[in-house]
């Protein structure tokens, strides 16, 4: 079974509208041919200069199987048709990119009424796949930024980055949710909580998270961990304190811990933004993109991944939401490049 579906030069000129007198970003990005081997590609392009490495995992069998809306399927697609028109300039280039392509998920794509035991068996397959593609991106030396599917993927993520480090990971999560629910089976809401029982997840912090969407077994159980957390009501509604000391203070936790990092984004964490648990009460997009540059400015980041985007979700329809969650995503994705220039830059 082919594990990659490669993003080919000639797809990345498809999504790219040129025009006479500018470069844009899609005329600068390295892309895979799917033909040379994964581990010889990601070699010859961290020598040619790629830093970053982008990778979409088109699925919603994570979501469903945990008892929630599918529609997670296609946010690389929207994400690439935006990022590709974004201009080449002297801001950024493009050259220090790699779209790699996609997890290949059409053969676990299962139909709606499948159960939800069926679904999780499903995860624990895709599991495996990203954990395969992730390792070998990360053992190069360079950085994934991971688009779409159910947030189920940041196990397969934080494995990765154990297996190629040899280190437990430090994540911090911008989600309305913990994703720290019982081991039940592989599902969207279990991600950190069976990463945490393989020993991936050494530290673990949850931005945003709200005070009524998460039970209290998984509060217990998130503690026990030695999680902690920023609730969305403590900053953002009774505004105890303010978003900037809560990124200082979660800066300096991951950095004493001395672990890789993970900067996690769920989308739904974002005010009305088109995702497979999609949330009215969230934050502003510019706080989400202040929280993506300041962590990968000021810590030892790994990878990013930006999980749950629902195009199909926009209450305007799939258009309209294709425009929004890959204008989002791109901004996201752009925000962390920034930080992480910058950070190599001061550090």
């Amino acid at each position: 079974m082919q594990t990659l579906i490669p993003f080919t030069q000639d797809l990345c000129l498809q999504y790219t509208n040129t025009r006479e007198g500018e470069t844009k970003l899609g005329q600068k990005l390295h892309c895979y041919d799917g033909k040379t081997p994964l581990a010889d590609a990601l070699t010859a392009a961290k020598n040619s200069g790629v830093r970053f490495v982008i990778l979409g995992v088109g699925e919603d069998i994570g979501p469903r199987a945990n008892l929630g809306r599918g529609g997670a399927t296609d946010a690389f697609e929207a994400t690439l048709s935006v990022w590709c028109n974004l201009q080449s300039n002297q801001f950024f280039s493009g050259e220090s990119c790699l779209v790699l392509g996609q997890i290949a998920t059409d053969d676990l794509q299962l139909e709606s009424d499948a159960t939800a035991d069926v679904l999780r068996a499903q995860v624990d397959v895709l599991d495996k796949r990203v954990i395969e593609v992730a390792t070998q991106i990360i053992q190069a030396g360079l950085e994934p930024i991971v688009i779409g599917g159910g947030h189920n993927n940041a196990y397969g993520l934080l494995m990765a980055t154990k297996n190629a480090t040899n280190k437990a990971v430090a994540a911090v999560n911008l989600d309305p949710h913990s994703d720290f629910r019982p081991r039940e089976g592989r599902h969207s809401g279990n991600g950190f909580s069976y990463a945490a029982a393989s020993g991936a997840l050494g530290y673990y912090h949850v931005l945003g998270l709200h005070e009524l969407k998460n039970s209290q077994q998984t509060l217990e159980q998130l503690s026990a961990f030695g999680g902690q957390w920023h609730s969305l009501q403590a900053i953002w509604v009774r505004q105890e304190l303010s978003l900037e000391s809560a990124l200082n203070e979660i800066i300096t936790n991951l950095n004493d811990s001395g672990l890789p990092v993970a900067i996690e984004l769920d989308l739904d964490a974002i005010s009305n933004m088109p995702s497979s648990a999609s949330t009215a009460a969230g934050v502003p997009l510019l706080d989400a993109l202040k929280y993506v540059n300041r962590i990968a400015s000021k810590t030892n980041v790994s990878y990013l991944h930006l999980a749950e985007g629902a195009p199909s979700c926009h209450v305007a329809g799939s258009v309209a939401g294709q425009r929004e969650v890959g204008q989002s995503i791109s901004e996201l994705i752009y925000a962390y490049i920034q930080g992480r220039s910058a950070q190599q830059s001061i550090g």
